[in-house]
């Protein structure tokens, strides 16, 4: 008899969560337990070539876009995300689909047979790396889209050689793990780079090209002189951009999400899968693909009158992406926000990079998570903003609380934690 979907979950349950491990518990970082298992699965993640994607901020929906390219060029294009919003299935994607439940179950099952047979006791972010890559051979794709979990060259998923990697960007997060300076956390997110495969560098910054440089790429594309954006618009839903890239050019392509930030990842997207083919797209297909993608979490708009939209935004640097997209949506009335964030994170910071002072109070919360900053220090910081600010501790409650303060002209903003953001999906109608 098959393993049910409850049976799968209480196995990865009882596993070392280090997504979940408070800061300061980290284990020493080791590829030892993936690669020897991968071998004993007789390495699926070599069954197909890869796009592997990791940045500071950027990656998931950079991953989606490639996902969406390569899919409408007529590719079976397997999918590996992180972390999921409402359910863990999400994560395991075949051409936007989340795997189903039998699937998920075999799969998670496999890796625990092998766990028994091998001694070899995996991490649960491990079981569900090798869990993707069975699962992707088995079916099997043409292509894989892989996404760091955290940092890279420690990283689960990079067992898997990528014929094109991509670096959204680097910027300071997980400063306890990938180290306290930039270079620190370009150094670990470089060594995704596997020699002689192609670099897309979305990181345009002098200063951190030499690090990228020294992996051994056999091509390295840089953002602004090989791809970017030429023009980058508010357009009706989403973006209109101008994109070039080393094969093409691309003129008024509609992007179907929000944020000038999204017109650097779609360009590193159509980059990248321009490496991928080794030739330019088919300009209709692409445009078709960049206007029907979705980044559910990043600026997601759940409902109208009063306006809210839900923002995976979680370190400064996305917080401060998060306000100057709010500046796109033109609304009679006020922004309320609800802010909740996890432990490590500078509120003060943070609220500042929201541009908070600009809203006309804070709703603070914590996701039910063991990594969530307490919500009084969230409404401090607020309140030493001169913002008014009140704790609603459980997200649901928050965001109906705001709902509910707010005018039909009001804006409420949901951000801080992707964790946040999941359990309003999951729960507010």
């Amino acid at each position: 008899m098959g393993w049910s979907y409850e049976e799968a979950i209480a196995y990865l349950d009882d596993h070392t969560d280090l997504e979940r491990m408070a800061a300061g518990t980290w284990e020493p970082p080791t590829l030892d337990r993936m690669r020897a298992l991968s071998e004993l699965l007789a390495d699926p993640q070599h069954a197909q070539p890869a796009i592997h994607v990791t940045g500071t901020n950027g990656k998931g929906s950079t991953v989606r876009m490639a996902t969406a390219l390569l899919a409408a060029h007529n590719l079976s294009v397997g999918t590996y995300t992180s972390p999921d919003l409402e359910r863990i299935t999400e994560r395991l994607s075949r051409n936007g689909e989340p795997i189903d439940d039998e699937s998920f179950a075999e799969a998670i099952g496999a890796i625990a047979d092998l766990e028994g047979l091998s001694g070899i006791r995996p991490h649960r972010f491990e079981i569900l790396t090798l869990a993707a890559f069975r699962w992707f051979a088995d079916l099997p794709v043409d292509a894989a889209v892989v996404e760091v979990g955290l940092g890279g060259r420690w990283d689960a998923t990079n067992v898997v050689d990528a014929t094109v990697a991509v670096v959204t960007n680097v910027a300071l997060d997980h400063t306890e793990v990938l180290g306290p300076t930039r270079h620190d956390v370009a150094k670990e997110k470089a060594g995704i780079i596997k020699p002689g495969s192609t670099l897309v560098l979305g990181e345009s910054d002098p200063a951190m090209a030499s690090i990228f440089e020294q992996q051994g790429a056999g091509r390295t594309l840089l953002r602004d002189r090989d791809f970017g954006c030429t023009a980058n618009r508010v357009a009706v839903g989403g973006r209109s951009l101008d994109l070039f890239t080393p094969e093409a050019s691309y003129d008024d392509v509609y992007l179907s999400v929000h944020g000038a930030h999204q017109g650097d990842n779609a360009a590193a997207a159509v980059a990248a899968a321009e490496a991928f083919f080794g030739r330019a797209l088919d300009e209709e297909v692409l445009r078709e693909a960049l206007a029907a993608v979705a980044v559910p979490g990043r600026f997601e708009v759940i409902a109208r009158s009063p306006l809210v939209i839900l923002d995976g935004a979680h370190n400064p640097v996305g917080a401060t992406a998060a306000a100057a997209t709010l500046d796109d949506f033109a609304v009679g009335g006020d922004r309320l926000l609800v802010i909740g964030m996890n432990k490590g994170r500078d509120p003060l910071e943070m609220l500042e990079a929201f541009n908070t002072r600009a809203a006309r109070g804070v709703i603070a919360c914590a996701a039910d998570f063991v990594r969530a900053m307490p919500p009084e220090e969230i409404a401090d910081a607020a309140r030493s903003l001169g913002v008014d600010a009140e704790v609603v501790r459980h997200v649901p409650d928050a965001v109906r609380r705001a709902i509910a303060i707010a005018s039909e002209d009001d804006l409420v903003l949901v951000a801080g934690s992707l964790y946040v953001v999941g359990e309003a999906r999951r729960r507010v109608s």
